[in-house]
């Protein structure tokens, strides 16, 4: 049986007497694409955040790679690779400079920062891109760049958030080819999208609600529960749930 990689219980997060994330459980094994959905404002992000050792719950406890939300955040953060929508590379360094900066963050040698560059510049065939500035490139080499970055110091769970947005499908399925082959050598991926059909190579989707998990299933058995023919169907009949806003 696989293990089990994030744990989360009743995990509460206020802001004054504004509720974002309201007592969610789940949990999620070792080499799974777990799907986090929910329109904006529904409590996704602030989640991720705590998940991921930004942000202190309000209530509830949880781990993420064997270590408490609540209290271990620094050695989680040593524990998971995260990208966020906003990439977080370096427009002014090359491709080579911002990989061996963030792995000095990550705390690889000098050697294994080079052995993993060069293993992971042959993957994305971007070798000849080595010196390249990462503000020459084109947005979809960004992305892969920011995912293969994220995962340089082989960590247990990489965070997802928003990777896709604004590219071409075919660069899209580019990108849920890298998902797929790290997460079949055991890395958890947890991962925030927009894309409906994107939720459909997820193996398990969560949908929250207004700081609420509404379904938590796989695509399948969800569209099969919900008598919907698409995923897309059924995060709109979810997302019509939500009273936030009105």
């Amino acid at each position: 049986m696989k293990d089990t990689v994030i744990s989360v219980h009743e995990l509460t997060k206020r802001f004054g007497r504004f509720t974002a994330v309201d007592r969610i459980s789940f949990e999620v094994k070792r080499g799974e694409i777990f799907g986090f959905l929910g329109a904006n404002g529904a409590g996704k992000t602030t989640a991720m955040r705590m998940l991921c050792g930004l942000s202190y719950p309000t209530s509830g406890r949880g781990t993420v790679a064997g270590f408490d939300i609540r209290s271990e955040g620094e050695r989680i953060k040593r524990h998971i690779g995260y990208m966020s929508q906003r990439f977080s590379l370096y427009n002014e360094l090359t491709v080579f400079e911002n990989m061996n900066f963030f792995a000095g963050i990550y705390g690889l040698s000098r050697q294994e920062t080079a052995r993993r560059a060069g293993e992971l510049l042959e993957r994305l065939d971007f070798a000849s891109e080595r010196n390249t500035l990462v503000g020459a490139l084109p947005l979809g080499w960004k992305q892969k760049l920011s995912f293969v970055i994220a995962s340089i110091h082989r960590p247990e769970v990489v965070f997802l958030d928003e990777p896709t947005g604004g590219v071409d499908p075919l660069t899209r399925r580019q990108f849920w080819e890298m998902i797929y082959e790290e997460a079949d050598k055991g890395t958890t991926i947890f991962v925030t999208t927009h894309y409906m059909d994107e939720a459909e190579y997820c193996s398990r989707v969560s949908i929250m609600v207004d700081g609420r998990i509404k379904a938590l299933d796989t695509p399948e058995e969800l569209k099969k529960g919900f008598k919907a023919g698409s995923m897309d169907e059924v995060f709109g009949m979810l997302a019509r749930q939500a009273r936030r806003g009105e």
